[in-house]
């Protein structure tokens, strides 16, 4: 397992070492004491959630916020997806600045998405299996986002926008220079 910096203070992307032979594959997922050598952060995780979506699908930018902020840890199990994270801690050098990563069931790649940070995918396969392990019990009362599409952050989301699906929720999120993070 390799674990990888991003353009993103914090963000991190594992990339496992696959052993394959004739009957197939094997890999370690996560390690939590390796990667808390290699980054220095709590990798605990207390709650897994999947989803699965169709082609064109964009769920985000979700957050958690104060004491239930949660960190993320997410890979596709089936399909392709454009996984996004953006970075909304204030005292950051790289507050409001994004990075992005195809996921895939064949890359088998993670992202590392720490707490304080904005998330969303979208779908680029005609469906995708998405997990997502956290750090941190959902609350409702604690939700937040950023709208999708906004154009401080600029996200380009890798389908054309004629093709996007949208919550109605995720539709009407909040502009990034509204927000108080």
């Amino acid at each position: 397992m390799k674990i990888k910096s991003t353009p993103l203070n914090d963000c991190y992307i594992i990339e496992p070492t696959i052993f394959e032979d004739d009957r197939g594959y094997f890999f370690e997922k996560y390690n939590e004491k390796k990667f808390e050598e290699v980054t220095g952060l709590n990798g605990h995780f207390v709650q897994d959630n999947i989803s699965k979506s169709t082609y064109g699908v964009v769920r985000g930018l979700h957050l958690q916020k104060g004491e239930h902020a949660q960190a993320k840890l997410v890979s596709c199990l089936e399909g392709k997806v454009f996984d996004v994270a953006v970075d909304l801690r204030e005292d950051s050098s790289t507050f409001g600045k994004w990075f992005g990563i195809e996921l895939t069931s064949d890359n088998k790649l993670q992202l590392y998405v720490p707490r304080g940070f904005g998330h969303g995918f979208s779908v680029l396969s005609e469906t995708a299996v998405f997990a997502y392990k956290c750090d941190n019990f959902y609350n409702k009362e604690s939700e937040g986002g950023v709208l999708w599409n906004d154009v401080d952050i600029n996200i380009d989301w890798q389908l054309p926008l004629e093709n996007v699906i949208l919550s109605e929720k995720d539709a009407v999120l909040t502009k990034f220079s509204e927000h108080n993070f």
